[in-house]
C-alpha cells in the first residue's frame, strides 16, 4: 500500500510491520512471569534508499527500521532505576530465608508487566465501552514500573524503623520520594514525556496513600486502582510480591491472581470481580497475612532489623544518612550497600556501628524471648507497649533490666483493611450479563473464614514480659511460657 510523503515529494511504501507485536519488543526473562515484553520498537520516518524494487518505477524508497527506545525503556536505562538492583525486596530477610535475594528491580518489572496485561484484558473485554487507548496502557505501565523507585535501603525498615529514630515526627514516605525521583529522572535525562501522562502516573502511585487527591468521579477512575488500589487493596503490586516473595522463601502460594485478572470487569468506573471468586480474593489477603507472620515479622528477621537500625543510627551523625532523603540526586547514593560502607570504613567514629554489624555477621543476634497476641476484645483500644512498660513490670531481684536492655516490637497483622472484613470493601457481580454490583456481607461468606481480621503481636524479653500481661489483661496471652534460659537473658 502506498502513501505520499509531502516532505520528500516522493512515494512512500509501508512495510506493514505491526509495531505492537511482542517479537518487535525488547524482552526480559523473569522467573515468575516468564518473558516480560518491554515497549516495542517504533517506525520512524522513512529513510530514502534508492533501489529498484517496485514494478514500473525506476526509483523508489524502502522502509528502514530505526530502533527507538520507547518511554519505559528510557526510564529503565537510567542510573536512578538501575539503583533498584541494589535494593533487596525483603531487606535483611535473606539472612533467615537465604533465597530471598530478589530485588526491587525485578519486582518493578513484574508490576509493569502485570499492569499492562490487566489493562489489555479490560481493553479486550470492554474496550469500546471503557474507551481504553494505547495512551492509557502506556500510562498504567509506567506507573507500575516506577511505583517503587523511591524506596530506601532494607525495604520498609528504612522509613518505618530508622527514620523515626533520627528525625522527630518523620512523615517521609517512599511513595512521595518516588514522585520526586520521577521528576528528577525526567529533568536529568531530558525525557520527552507528556505532562498530563506524568501527572496521571504520579496520581496512580499515590492512589493508596494519604497523599492521594483523587476524586471518586475522576475520568477513567478504575485505571488508578490497578497499580496501587486505595479503594479495596486488590492491585497488581500485591499480585507480584505475594507470588515472588513466597517463591523466593520456598513457601507455597495458593492464591491465583490470573483468575482475577481474567474475570474482572469495570462497573460504574470501578473494577469489580465475579462473585464466585470471593474465596480467591480472600486468599490474596490471607496469603499476605501469612507472609507477614512467617516471613516479614519473623523473630530472627526482626532481631536483625533492630541491629541494623541501631548500627545505622550510630553511623548517622558521621555519614549523614538521613540528610540525603530530600534531594533525589543525593538519595540516589542510598542503597543496601550502606552496610558494607560502614563495615569497611576505617573511621573510628563508626566503631560502634561496625561492632553491631560484626555481631550480625557472627550471628550474635539480639535474643527473641517471647510474644503474645493481644486479646481480640482489647485490640480496638490497644496502646503500643514500650520498653518502659516492661521495665516497670519486673520483680525486684539482684538482676535489674534497664530500658536500653529491651526492645519491644508491636506488630499489626491484618487483611489490609484493619479490623474490617476486606470483602466488604469489594464490589462483585453475578455474571457477565448482570448490570448490578454488590458487596458480599459476612453472613453470606463461608463460616470457615475468620471473624477477626486483625492481630496485634507484642514481642519482648524476660519474665517481666509475663508480669506485664498479667497486670494488663489478667492472663498470660502468649502461646507458651518464656524458656527458662531466656527469662533473664538480655540483648
Amino acid at each position: 500500500m502506498g502513501a505520499y510523503n509531502e516532505d520528500l515529494n516522493l512515494p512512500v511504501y509501508s512495510a506493514g510491520v505491526p509495531t505492537d507485536e511482542p517479537r518487535f519488543s525488547k524482552h526480559v526473562y523473569d522467573n515468575v512471569h516468564g518473558n516480560i515484553y518491554l515497549d516495542p520498537v517504533s517506525l520512524l520516518k522513512l529513510s530514502p534508499f534508492p533501489v529498484s524494487v517496485v514494478p514500473n518505477r525506476s526509483m523508489s524508497y524502502v522502509l528502514i527500521l530505526h530502533l527507538d527506545l520507547q518511554l519505559c525503556l528510557k526510564f529503565i536505562d537510567t542510573e536512578q532505576f538501575q539503583r533498584l538492583r541494589e535494593l533487596k525486596q525483603l531487606g535483611v530477610t535473606n539472612m533467615v530465608y537465604p533465597g530471598a535475594v530478589h530485588s526491587r528491580f525485578e519486582h518493578s518489572l513484574g508490576v509493569y508487566w502485570l499492569a499492562g496485561e490487566t489493562v489489555q484484558r479490560l481493553k479486550n473485554f470492554q474496550g469500546m465501552e471503557l474507551d481504553i487507548d494505547k495512551y492509557d496502557l502506556q500510562t498504567v505501565r509506567l506507573a507500575g514500573l516506577l511505583h517503587d523507585i523511591g524506596h530506601g535501603p532494607f525495604s520498609h525498615m528504612f522509613e518505618r524503623e530508622f527514620l523515626p529514630k533520627v528525625i522527630s515526627n518523620s512523615q517521609w514516605s517512599h511513595e512521595s520520594m518516588s514522585i520526586k525521583m520521577i521528576d528528577h529522572i525526567v529533568d536529568t535525562h531530558h525525557i520527552d514525556v507528556d505532562a498530563h501522562m506524568l501527572k496521571r502516573v504520579k496520581d496512580m502511585i499515590l492512589a493508596s496513600t494519604e497523599f492521594s487527591q483523587l476524586r471518586s468521579n475522576a475520568e477513567k477512575r478504575f485505571l488508578y486502582d490497578i497499580v496501587a488500589n486505595g479503594r479495596n487493596g486488590i492491585d497488581v503490586d500485591k499480585f507480584d510480591y505475594l507470588v515472588r516473595d513466597s517463591r523466593a522463601c520456598g513457601l507455597g502460594c495458593n492464591f491465583q491472581f490470573q483468575r482475577l485478572t481474567e474475570t474482572m470487569r469495570v462497573m460504574d468506573n470501578e473494577i469489580c470481580f465475579r462473585a464466585k471468586e470471593y474465596r480467591n480474593v480472600h486468599k490474596l489477603f490471607s496469603t499476605r497475612a501469612d507472609l507477614y507472620r512467617t516471613v516479614y515479622t519473623h523473630p530472627k528477621v526482626k532481631a536483625i532489623e533492630l541491629m541494623i537500625v541501631d548500627a545505622m543510627v550510630k553511623a548517622n551523625d558521621y555519614l549523614g544518612i538521613s540528610c540525603n532523603i530530600d534531594d533525589p540526586s543525593e538519595y540516589l547514593k542510598l542503597d543496601d550497600t550502606i552496610l558494607k560502607t560502614i563495615e569497611i570504613a576505617p573511621d573510628p567514629e563508626l566503631a560502634e556501628a561496625k561492632e553491631l554489624i560484626l555481631r550480625v555477621r557472627r550471628r550474635q543476634l539480639y535474643q527473641f524471648c517471647n510474644e503474645y497476641a493481644v486479646p481480640k476484645d482489647n485490640i480496638e483500644h490497644f496502646k503500643s507497649v514500650t520498653a518502659q512498660d516492661i521495665i516497670c513490670s519486673q520483680k525486684h531481684t539482684s538482676l535489674t533490666l534497664k530500658e536500653e536492655d529491651i526492645a519491644v516490637t508491636n506488630v499489626k497483622i491484618d487483611l489490609a483493611r484493619g479490623r474490617e472484613n476486606p470483602l466488604e470493601c469489594i464490589n462483585f457481580f453475578k455474571d457477565y450479563e448482570s448490570e448490578e454490583k454488590f458487596v458480599i456481607p459476612d453472613e453470606r461468606v463461608s463460616h470457615l473464614l475468620p471473624t477477626t481480621y486483625q492481630d496485634m503481636i507484642v514481642e519482648a524479653v524476660s519474665e517481666a514480659f509475663e508480669n506485664f500481661q498479667m497486670r494488663t489483661y489478667g492472663i498470660k496471652a502468649q502461646v507458651h511460657e518464656t524458656p527458662e534460659k531466656k527469662k533473664r537473658r538480655v540483648m
